[in-house]
């Protein structure tokens, strides 16, 4: 019987790619028995990752405003404002990782969509519908991709963000001490810019998911 070093990581990643794509083929295939068809899913799995990034935009700003406390520091319990930090900053990272589970579930759920919808087009008899059935299909793929940028591109901006948030939690930790939050004042400018721009980039995201929805739901 092989062992898993035999197999070799790549052949396992393969293995494993075949696995997940053949329980969300039978996912889709038992949802459609019930009426439940991949664009509903995916207006579905749009719509919850509209909720995860305005979610991520309270916590974002939340953190934002800790770190504001944490710079404005005049005294009192100084452990107890790292942890609060602290916990803002794993939320931050918790709301992230939710906004990229919910994009990765709207690109399995599109792709697949667009792949069924590419092979039926040959299945048409007439021409004129099979050319409408193809220019609906090349638009709403153009829109799709406009929206799929804007959220990784608001989901790529998540992560320095973090990672300097983190900087400032893993200071404060070992630095308990005032001259630890003078140090802290400095970098305040460039996270607030940071946060800004992600819950920017955010609404941004939101709004062209909200859009693409509403054509979808026109079809």
């Amino acid at each position: 019987m092989p062992s898993v070093f035999r197999i070799g990581v790549p052949a396992l990643l393969l293995m494993l790619s075949v696995f997940l794509t053949g329980c969300q083929s039978t996912y889709y295939s038992a949802m459609e028995k019930v009426g439940i068809h991949k664009r509903d899913i995916m207006v579905d799995r749009i719509e919850s990752s509209q909720a995860a990034q305005e979610d991520a935009q309270e916590q974002f700003s939340s953190a934002l405003e800790q770190f504001r406390s944490v710079v404005n520091f005049n005294g009192g319990d100084l452990e107890a404002l790292y942890d609060q930090l602290n916990s803002e900053y794993e939320n931050s990272v918790t709301s992230a990782e939710e906004v990229r589970g919910r994009i990765q579930g709207v690109k399995d759920v599109s792709e697949a969509l667009f792949e069924e919808w590419e092979d039926e087009l040959e299945l048409y008899s007439s021409a004129s519908l099979r050319r409408s059935s193809q220019q609906k299909l090349n638009d709403t793929r153009r829109q799709y991709k406009r929206m799929l940028t804007s959220m990784e591109q608001s989901e790529k901006r998540m992560q320095p963000v973090l990672d300097a948030f983190q900087d400032q939690v893993l200071y404060l930790k070992h630095n308990l001490n005032a001259r630890a939050i003078s140090a802290l004042k400095g970098e305040f400018g460039s996270i607030k810019s940071d946060i800004d721009r992600l819950l920017h980039d955010m609404q941004r995201s939101i709004d062209e998911s909200r859009k693409f929805v509403a054509t979808l739901k026109q079809q």
